[in-house]
């Protein structure tokens, strides 16, 4: 699924250069990591999307971004490493290999070796069998160019076999080494917890569920997802964070912006703009006290409001939006901010 920009607006630069150039210079060891589920497997609150990586090419799943060139790639993962980010969200899905493939030449020019980040990646179930899992994991390693797959995940729930079977797939996986840990990805909590009793009788535990989830997109809180999340120990993976850009408000602010979008993708921003306003300028308000971004106070609240239940993958298509996600980290938003958030933003559960 796709992964959150900071903006949509390739001209768009960060005011507060000063502070995203001091979150860039934080030590990893500074950041308080988390278990995925119960792994055991480490990994900082925020991770980068690489979705942005699969674009070029001729495949329909390169989901129409930009080519970035290798050496933008590079820079992007370099820059996230900086910050302290310690693990990356790729997907088959994601041009075919493009992504993974990209996301392995940055991290050997970052000189990062296997065992110093975490890759999470995805098997894409659309007209498949669980059988499939087995034959398409060497593809994925291929393309990780000797980076193991520290989470694989079942990319939707749309595969012609049941959960069980699915999983039952992945735990051989593990038994093999081919893989560390099992998540899922927009399961839902029934479905979700299918997919854990099947592990549970192979000894494995469900790691993750990958889901959307910001202050803008909230229903995992009221269809049951976050509570069963929290009851089996499994860790939600919030994709799009940043809700399309929108929690920026850069387009509050410039609405022209949105001029050069596709019109089904600007049509459904408009419509947030007028609603969201009083949320968008609750952000910049408590930005401005914390001495940083609006995004980053948006992607705070959502590795914070649920305790370490919840962690995050922004996406990345410049520098600056790695240093900034990365940034995310360097501080905690008070109870009371948190609080306030929640309640300017509950219509969204």
């Amino acid at each position: 699924m796709p992964h959150d920009l900071f903006t949509a607006d390739n001209t768009y630069q960060p005011s507060n250069t000063a502070t995203i150039t001091r979150f860039q210079l934080t030590a990893d060891q500074s950041i308080q990591k988390r278990s995925l589920g119960k792994t055991g497997i480490m990994v900082t609150p925020i991770g980068l999307g690489v979705m942005q990586f699969s674009g070029g090419g001729s495949s329909v799943f390169n989901v129409a971004f930009p080519d970035l060139s290798q050496e933008t790639k590079s820079a992007i993962v370099r820059a996230a490493l900086e910050g302290g980010i310690n693990w990356f969200d790729t997907a088959e899905m994601y041009g075919l290999g493009r992504s993974e493939n990209s996301l392995a030449h940055a991290l050997k020019a970052a000189g990062k070796a296997d065992g110093e980040v975490v890759v999470a990646t995805k098997w894409l179930p659309l007209f498949r069998m669980a059988g499939h899992i087995k034959r398409s994991i060497h593809n994925r390693l291929r393309f990780l160019q000797g980076y193991s797959v520290g989470l694989y995940m079942v990319h939707q729930p749309w595969g012609f076999s049941s959960p069980e079977a699915e999983m039952d797939v992945m735990a051989d996986l593990v038994e093999v080494g081919h893989i560390r840990s099992i998540g899922v990805s927009n399961f839902s909590a029934d479905r979700m917890r299918r997919a854990y009793q099947a592990l549970e009788k192979r000894g494995l535990p469900l790691a993750a569920n990958q889901m959307e989830y910001s202050l803008l997109n909230r229903k995992i809180e009221t269809d049951g997802v976050l509570a069963v999340a929290k009851e089996l120990g499994v860790t939600i993976i919030a994709y799009t964070p940043l809700a399309n850009g929108l929690l920026s408000g850069v387009y509050h602010k410039n609405p022209d912006l949105l001029l050069s979008k596709p019109r089904f993708w600007r049509a459904k921003i408009e419509r947030h703009i007028g609603r969201t306003r009083p949320l968008i300028e609750a952000l910049d308000e408590i930005a401005g006290r914390y001495q940083v971004t609006p995004a980053q106070v948006a992607l705070n609240w959502v590795i914070n409001f649920q305790g370490e239940s919840v962690v995050a993958i922004p996406g990345a298509s410049k520098i600056y939006q790695a240093e900034e996600a990365a940034g995310a980290m360097s501080f905690r938003l008070l109870d009371g901010d948190l609080t306030r958030l929640d309640e300017l933003s509950r219509d969204y559960r």
